[in-house]
């Protein structure tokens, strides 16, 4: 782990405000808001609005995880970690003002106008993106502003105030936007333009909060590189082989991002797909929609600051096991439920658990991290949550058509809940493989200087 160059408050607040920041993206985009807004009333049918959302989430995986080794390698390589965060935020909130232009199916069919499913479906893509790898940068940091005997609390802390942010910017969503017969700003209910008035809720809302980390939080410096008449992209490429050539020497940091492939995989469908199965299948509206995404977001927010204590405490592989058997509880409900209320009983546990999984596996992660490597590392970080994460929405999506075809449309059960069944297989499946990780030894093997490790080989 590197030395903590910018331990000092300012520097974690600011690192949370980001994290308070770009989370009304995730809350209000990705899961809750337009995830079931645009499977309504985007597309020709409810049944379309699914199978392209969960493309969409699939292409943004196998995009983010190509993406995400070579933009850290160039990150470490050129010292300018926050540079690259900056233009991924920025892109992140361009998309997001830019979904607020795209109006439903049924309005554009109306007007001989050609539908925006497609188009909308793009500028999510994009924002989603940049989103992620926005976040691939941000973790980054975790090892420079963090004590190692505080790592896990801060980590869970952040993703707790990033709870918040969501849950926060939802509420300004629902009171000044969704429930109003006059929506604030003189947006009216035509076209919907009031639930797409959000989307630049969501914009705004990262700008201004995101701006602490760029102020506060310093890059470390002594690592920088005279990247003058370098060849950026040729010399990361290699540092990735280089990099991807040795980790056999980080046996632990190799196990724990392959268990993270198929967890990870599991919640990023939970996030994504989540809402839309409520709406279709259990037929939440808007607003139950909301008042759900803002009573997870309570539960999570709590659950990680909890749990980032019990994580200094026990390790971070046994809070992520603790969290993926709770998680398999509640998605195991979410399959039967047969009303609203066993579905409310199903979110509540992915709000308390979810958050500290992903706290968990961030801290886990830095403590696996070897000096010198934060945003390389944590772009095989990135990799590892995304590599494969284009499957469990893609079989989501699939699976649904599947069943409704075998059936003819007349299946005795939505084609959903089989979709979503596909998740207690990942989730044990990352469980397994979380089990050979040998927690003590993976920290151990980060703070052997790298020059003494090549001599062991």
């Amino acid at each position: 782990m590197a030395e903590n160059v910018n331990h000092n408050r300012k520097a974690v607040w600011a690192w949370y405000f980001y994290d308070f920041g770009n989370s009304a993206f995730t809350t209000l985009i990705v899961t809750f808001i337009y995830a079931t807004y645009y499977a309504k009333v985007m597309a020709a049918s409810e049944l379309d609005g699914t199978w392209l959302w969960s493309i969409g989430v699939s292409f943004t995986a196998v995009t983010v995880a190509l993406l995400s080794p070579l933009l850290g390698a160039a990150a470490d390589r050129t010292n300018k970690r926050k540079a690259f965060l900056l233009v991924a935020t920025l892109i992140c909130v361009l998309a997001s003002f830019m979904l607020y232009f795209q109006k439903p199916y049924e309005w554009q069919h109306e007007h001989g106008l050609p539908h925006a499913a497609f188009t909308a479906l793009f500028w999510f893509i994009v924002g989603n993106i940049a989103f992620e790898l926005g976040c691939s940068f941000y973790n980054s940091f975790l090892p420079d502003i963090a004590p190692a005997e505080k790592i896990g609390r801060i980590s869970g802390l952040g993703w707790g105030f990033g709870y918040v942010g969501g849950l926060l910017c939802m509420i300004l969503a629902l009171v000044g936007f969704i429930q109003p017969e006059a929506p604030w700003f003189g947006f009216s209910t035509e076209a919907s333009e009031h639930i797409r008035a959000t989307n630049l809720l969501v914009g705004v809302w990262m700008l201004l909060f995101c701006i602490p980390i760029f102020i506060w939080v310093k890059e470390p410096g002594k690592y920088r590189t005279n990247t003058k008449d370098v060849n950026l992209i040729a010399e990361s490429y290699q540092r990735i082989k280089e990099t991807a050539g040795e980790i056999k020497k980080y046996r632990q940091l190799v196990r724990f991002l392959i268990a993270n492939l198929f967890y990870n995989d599991a919640l990023v469908t939970i996030f994504s797909m989540g809402a839309v199965y409520a709406t279709v299948v259990l037929h939440f509206s808007t607003e139950e929609i909301m008042v759900f995404g803002i009573v997870l977001n309570v539960m999570a927010g709590i659950g990680a600051a909890l749990f980032g204590f019990l994580d200094d405490k026990l390790g971070g592989k046994k809070t992520i096991s603790y969290s993926i058997w709770g998680l398999l509880i509640a998605v195991t409900l979410a399959t039967v439920a047969p009303d609203k209320t066993t579905f409310w009983i199903a979110g509540i546990l992915v709000g308390i658990f979810a958050g500290p999984n992903q706290s968990a596996s961030r801290s886990l992660m830095g403590r696996f991290v070897p000096p010198e490597k934060e945003s390389e590392f944590y772009g095989f970080f990135a990799f590892s949550g995304k590599a494969t994460s284009f499957l469990g929405p893609f079989l989501f999506g699939n699976v649904t058509i599947l069943v409704e075809q075998l059936f003819a449309g007349k299946a005795p059960f939505a084609p959903q809940r089989a979709g979503i069944a596909v998740l207690i297989v990942l989730f044990a499946l990352g469980w397994i493989l979380l089990r050979r990780v040998d927690e003590e030894e993976g920290m151990a093997l980060a703070k052997i200087p790298d020059e003494t490790l090549k001599k062991n080989m």
